[in-house]
């Protein structure tokens, strides 16, 4: 027998290494599952008692990210379950379901019995059969401190004709996890990669694990070839002819030192290919090298499967960390994934191109020299441009947001056959965010929710936009939601709380021993509530107080100018005296600006 290679050695070694930290995590992360799972065991003790099914015509979902959203196989529908939402101090995971009708525009309420446990970082895929099903695997549960993680291995399939959950227990499937990846490939579901995650240790998969639809059992697949990385949320599509599965991206962390971790964005790209008959399949890895434009590195991004074999990247974060921070810049873009060309290209909005092609031929007539040059400079493609967006939420604070727009490329094909809008008109799009809920439906992109960071804080989203794919005209709004208005719960403000509760019960103790002076107390405490009614009055009354009005004709910059010192004297009063005067100048300006635009929309 020959000698093994040094390469075939390599190979091995990396696999006992992930073996032996599988098992390590999986002895340390047992401790705290099972404190974990007596909580997730009194979720579904209250889901038991539910025996019928009850559907609720509802307001749209509460604000979440890292829910599932499928298209229905059959009608106009799409299905949102699970998710989660953090307010600064509490995580709350759901198991909620919801349908909402394209045509109608409504949300309906679908409380089934027995459904899955909550959770959130799952994956779901539709299948047609038997009217329709909705198949769930995997996720996570976390305590509502955030400090302690239960990762799911079970399977689940919603049958969307009769409204009943099922819980599909068989042996050989995967090992518990969460951002893994799931789609549906031939009549086979395909699961890849994701992470496990405890206190103090993580691993991250690079597995494939196959289930039947028809045998209803799992295997493992041990496809040749060189694997991608282990790696989270990665883009995982299936080609159309369902031969194989593209992967693109994701992420994944390393631990550099005892208590440091490091952090990697995946950009490569594989193709998971399938040959030979049903039950003699073989599997094999080969890396992909496409053409075209491809995203920025990032993750967090939201994919979805598009007409004609397209897929599609909304979205995501590019964290930079550094040795006590990390700081991300969001995005808001758009690129699809020709797998069939194996080409990347962003998805620009027809809006723009005419807004531009307006331009040019407004110059064509016009002068030469310095307004020629520009002409010729808006003909050339031009590479990626940053915009910055500034958000003043109601307590001073300001959020800007990052967003880079792909450079335009040149098609003269497209420009022959775009129509020619109002230049005028600004575009509608969604705000910059990561982990939102995609999915496609009848050629056209459906997004949900998600979140940004701005600092410490989080501001989770439950807007919803539609982006029809063919047309690619512009975003539209069908459910708004303002950022600004978003509880956030700081643990200065929560221990402040517990301070005053302690007072309070404090005060009560003496009231109680100091009888004797039960009638001078109470005296004093109607003394102190009219001056608390009064203090109130007064606040209400400044409250009331009307911002500087718009005059008519009145530009912003004009507004902004006239208006200057109020809104400098409301910003510092909001942001404080150890504000600098930069700062407080810029958020002045800002505050000016929303009003403004506040009034202009209402005229």
């Amino acid at each position: 027998m020959g000698k093994k290679s040094k390469k075939e050695k390599k190979v091995k070694g990396a696999e006992k290494t992930a073996a032996k930290m599988e098992k390590k995590v999986s002895k340390r992360s047992k401790r705290e599952e099972e404190d974990l799972e007596a909580l997730i065991a009194e979720f579904q003790n209250l889901d038991s008692k539910k025996t019928i099914v009850v559907e609720t015509t509802c307001p749209p979902p509460s604000a979440r990210l890292s829910a599932s959203l499928s298209a229905h196989p059959e009608k106009d529908e799409l299905i949102l379950f699970g998710g989660e939402f953090f307010n600064g101090k509490k995580t709350y995971l759901y198991n909620d379901l919801f349908f909402y009708s394209i045509k109608k525009n409504s949300w309906v309420k679908s409380d089934i019995p027995n459904p899955p446990p909550p959770r959130c970082s799952h994956q779901a895929v539709v299948v047609p059969q038997g009217g329709g099903q909705l198949w769930v695997f995997g996720g996570e549960f976390g305590s509502p401190n955030g400090e302690q993680f239960y990762h799911y291995k079970d399977l689940w399939v919603l049958h969307l004709a009769t409204h009943t959950w099922e819980n599909i227990k068989v042996p050989g499937g995967p090992p518990g996890r969460s951002g893994h990846r799931m789609v549906l490939s031939k009549k086979q579901l395909l699961v890849f990669g994701g992470f496990h995650e405890s206190n103090r240790d993580f691993i991250y998969y690079n597995d494939v694990y196959s289930f039947s639809l028809d045998t209803f059992s799992w295997s493992r697949l041990a496809p040749s070839g060189s694997a991608p990385s282990p790696r989270s949320a990665s883009q995982m599509t299936s080609t159309p002819d369902g031969m194989g599965v593209v992967i693109y991206g994701g992420y994944s962390k390393v631990r550099v030192k005892k208590d440091v971790e490091k952090g990697t964005i995946h950009s490569d790209m594989f193709l998971l290919k399938r040959e030979g008959k049903e039950g003699h399949e073989k599997w094999s890895w080969s890396r992909v090298s496409p053409s075209g434009n491809k995203p920025t590195p990032r993750s967090g991004f939201s994919g979805a499967a598009g007409p004609a074999g397209r897929a599609v990247l909304f979205g995501g974060v590019c964290d930079e960390e550094e040795e006590e921070t990390l700081e991300g810049d969001f995005y808001n873009d758009l690129y699809l994934y020709d797998t069939v060309k194996s080409r990347w290209f962003p998805g620009l909005l027809r809006g723009n191109k005419s807004e531009k092609k307006k331009r040019r031929r407004g110059k064509k007539g016009g002068a030469e020299g310095e307004g020629a040059d520009e002409e010729e400079e808006e003909g050339a493609p031009q590479g990626p441009t940053e915009v910055i967006k500034e958000i003043v939420t109601e307590d001073g604070t300001l959020m800007t947001i990052k967003e880079v727009i792909p450079g335009a490329q040149e098609d003269e094909e497209e420009e022959e056959e775009e129509e020619e809008g109002d230049a005028s008109a600004p575009l509608v799009e969604p705000c910059s965010r990561s982990s939102a809920m995609a999915t496609v439906r009848q050629g056209k992109l459906f997004l949900y929710g998600g979140m940004f960071e701005v600092g410490d804080r989080q501001f989770t989203l439950n807007d919803f936009y539609s982006l029809d794919l063919n047309k690619m005209d512009q975003w539209e709004v069908l459910v708004e939601m303002d950022p600004k208005t978003q509880e956030w719960l700081e643990e200065s403000e929560s221990e402040e709380e517990d301070e005053e509760e302690e007072e309070t019960k404090g005060a009560e103790e003496e009231k109680k021993e100091a009888k004797g002076a039960e009638e001078e107390k109470n005296k004093e405490a109607k003394g102190a509530e009219e001056e608390e009614e009064s203090e109130e009055e007064s606040e209400d009354e400044d409250d009331e107080e009307e911002h500087p009005a718009v005059q008519e004709g009145e530009t912003v910059t004009d507004y902004q100018t006239r208006t200057e010192q109020y809104w400098v004297g409301l910003a510092r009063v909001n942001m404080g005296p150890d504000a600098k005067d930069k700062k407080v100048a810029k958020v002045a300006l800002a505050m000016a600006k929303v009003f403004f635009e506040d009034q202009y929309c209402l005229k």
